[in-house]
């Protein structure tokens, strides 16, 4: 059974990690070995995020689970892989004690890496396909605040849910506002994961809000952003306020520390 599903009414918070982008995964295990006594309940392991190569989520989680003895989510994605390979990476992960899996379509190749995305199967297959392997699945709500999106995902969601989810996590929120119509729009026996993704400077604000789809960085919050002496902390105190919102309304919160800032987990938690 899943440490996210094992105790439904107790909240849960995650940490989400992207492996290494080389062979060693020695340096950055040090780094989340000593941060791992912190209380946060496991790992979210990321599969090639912004489709740029990776070590493999599923190898990274096997060494984070015996590293750190944190359980950890493998994301799973239909981009890279056919029917087969999903289905070798699912039985895969469950040798090596791993029931978590996190089903996602994945970010879109870019033209210039000459990548071929596969789609062999779509989201909801890949969902039923973790189900029926043993697997505790769960998937992402990407509401698109930009283009106002939240009544799409939740049809979305409620396929999901049928395809087999038992839990879901969100994109970055950075407002209460959001979170609590987020909070109105779930279906009732939806566990909702909060995503939280702290902002270190101005320029990384703007970046998320104007360049990433799914993240809307609020004008009030950009505006204490630019008026910040020390960002990071203004960052760190928005991501500590979210942390407290999603406990009032959601099971859990996934921390998403940028560019392996694991340093201001310790002031976030």
């Amino acid at each position: 059974m899943s440490f996210l599903t094992a105790r439904p009414d107790t909240f849960k918070t995650t940490l989400e990690v992207v492996p290494p982008g080389t062979h060693d995964p020695g340096p950055l295990l040090t780094r989340l070995k000593a941060i791992s006594h912190l209380p946060f309940d496991g790992f979210s392991v990321a599969a090639n995020p912004v489709a740029k190569p990776r070590m493999s989520a599923m190898a990274f989680s096997h060494l984070l689970q015996r590293d750190t003895k944190k359980p950890a989510i493998l994301h799973v994605t239909v981009r890279d892989h056919n029917r087969l390979g999903l289905q070798a990476e699912l039985w895969g992960a469950r040798a090596l004690g791993i029931d978590t899996v996190i089903c996602v379509t994945g970010d879109p190749s870019a033209r210039e890496a000459q990548t071929a995305t596969v789609n062999d199967l779509n989201v909801f297959d890949l969902i039923t396909m973790a189900r029926d392997t043993g697997l505790t699945p769960g998937a992402v709500l990407d509401f698109r605040p930009e283009v106002d999106g939240l009544a799409h995902e939740i049809n979305r969601l409620e396929k999901k849910q049928a395809a087999g989810c038992q839990y879901i996590v969100t994109q970055p929120v950075y407002d209460r506002a959001t979170a609590e119509r987020i909070k109105k729009h779930m279906p009732a026996n939806a566990q909702v994961i909060l995503g939280i993704l702290p902002l270190l400077s101005l320029r990384h604000a703007r970046f998320l809000h104007h360049k990433v789809a799914g993240i809307a960085v609020p004008p009030s919050l950009m505006a204490k952003m630019k008026a910040a002496e020390e960002p990071v902390k203004t960052g760190i105190e928005n991501a500590r306020d979210m942390l407290a919102i999603a406990r009032e309304h959601f099971s859990g919160a996934c921390i998403m520390p940028p560019f392996d800032r694991f340093d201001i987990m310790h002031d976030i938690l």
